[in-house]
């Protein structure tokens, strides 16, 4: 099994390194994209350097390598995540603007029917950042806003982030018992 995880330039970029992290764990290949807005983030939010993250990655690549794999449909992944999922990243998915790696991944998912899950992060929102998320789910893509639930009552910021990665994992299919579920 193969899974593209985006990491674009919103604040929360914890998500998508943790998702990382677990897949990992679990043997899965992964192929990362981190935008170059994604990139100062975590040097901003983290411990991590960019190079830290991309080390987690099966496969890494720059977001303006469209030569890369997963810029084709014929190449076959179990789908993609998008961890935070920036706005304008959401806009470029809606409306089909594929000029980057990660928004060409993510259309690919979209046309050929694979697993698309947008973990957006912004607010408050707007009606423009409503309708894409309308558009984009009309298109195929899950929409996952990084709202975690506090009934397990989270003690940690990991425990948030791990909520939020567990519910990424679910919506791509993968088995995984890092957040406590609701009894």
């Amino acid at each position: 099994m193969e899974i593209t995880v985006g990491i674009s330039g919103a604040s929360g970029v914890q998500y998508g390194i943790r998702l990382l992290e677990i897949l990992a764990e679990k043997e899965i290949k992964t192929h990362l994209i981190l935008t170059d807005a994604a990139k100062q983030i975590i040097e901003i939010e983290t411990d991590f350097k960019p190079s830290e993250v991309e080390k987690l990655a099966t496969w890494s690549y720059s977001q303006k390598d469209f030569s890369a794999p997963i810029a084709s449909g014929s190449y076959r992944t179990a789908g993609m995540v998008i961890a935070p999922c920036s706005m304008k990243t959401l806009g470029a998915v809606a409306n089909g603007v594929s000029d980057t790696l990660l928004t060409r991944a993510a259309d690919v998912c979209l046309k050929e029917e694979r697993k698309l899950i947008l973990m957006t992060r912004e607010t408050p929102l707007n009606l423009i950042h409503l309708e894409n998320m309308l558009k984009a789910k009309k298109a195929g893509a899950g929409i996952l806003p990084a709202c975690p639930g506090f009934y397990s009552r989270p003690k940690t910021l990991e425990d948030l982030v791990d909520i939020m990665a567990g519910r990424a994992l679910d919506l791509l299919g993968i088995e995984n018992d890092i957040y406590q579920r609701w009894e």
